[in-house]
């Protein structure tokens, strides 16, 4: 699949890793691949942001994945779905940190990978990447870009997607500033 990246979606790919790396995650997600495409420039994906505003939102986009991490990867939805039968997640994570420190609920953790440096792809991130060959073939595209990768994205249940349209990069939206 691989060899059907465009040299954008394949920057992509090796921005995750080194977001992967930079932040001592364990395995690379789609958290990471977000973050690469939002480091892109010169190329859809980046047109996409800007035309939404996303790129000028960065910190906020940021500041939305970290709440998540430190909820366990909880999403906004799971958040209020539970907060919907009476549970506070707020109130659970700062008892959880109050006991056992700041971040003890922490999702992705220090890496963990022996004599090797090379980082796997966590299961969200390769299905992620399946999605977007799925796309592209929906497309009619010969190749898998970077809009590809965002698109995919955002059909992807999750705290990406839902950060992403917490600020207005939802999955039509984008389509229609990639492909419109």
């Amino acid at each position: 699949m691989f060899e059907r990246f465009t040299k954008g979606a394949r920057d992509v790919v090796t921005g995750a890793v080194t977001q992967a790396e930079r932040t001592s995650a364990s395995r690379v997600t789609d958290e990471h691949l977000l973050l690469a495409l939002l480091d892109s420039r010169g190329t859809r994906s980046a047109f996409a942001f800007a035309s939404l505003g996303v790129l000028d939102r960065r910190a906020s986009v940021e500041a939305g994945l970290a709440d998540a991490r430190r909820q366990g990867g909880m999403s906004p939805a799971d958040t209020a779905a539970l907060a919907g039968i009476g549970i506070d997640v707020a109130r659970i994570v700062s008892t959880v940190e109050e006991t056992h420190g700041a971040g003890a609920m922490r999702v992705g953790g220090w890496a963990k990978r022996g004599w090797t440096s090379h980082r796997k792809f966590a299961p969200e991130a390769k299905k992620a990447l399946e999605q977007s060959l799925r796309i592209a073939l929906g497309r009619g595209d010969k190749e898998i870009s970077d809009a590809h990768i965002l698109l995919a994205l955002t059909v992807r249940p999750g705290v990406v997607s839902e950060v992403l349209a917490d600020h207005g990069a939802t999955h039509g939206a984008l389509e229609r500033a990639l492909f419109g």
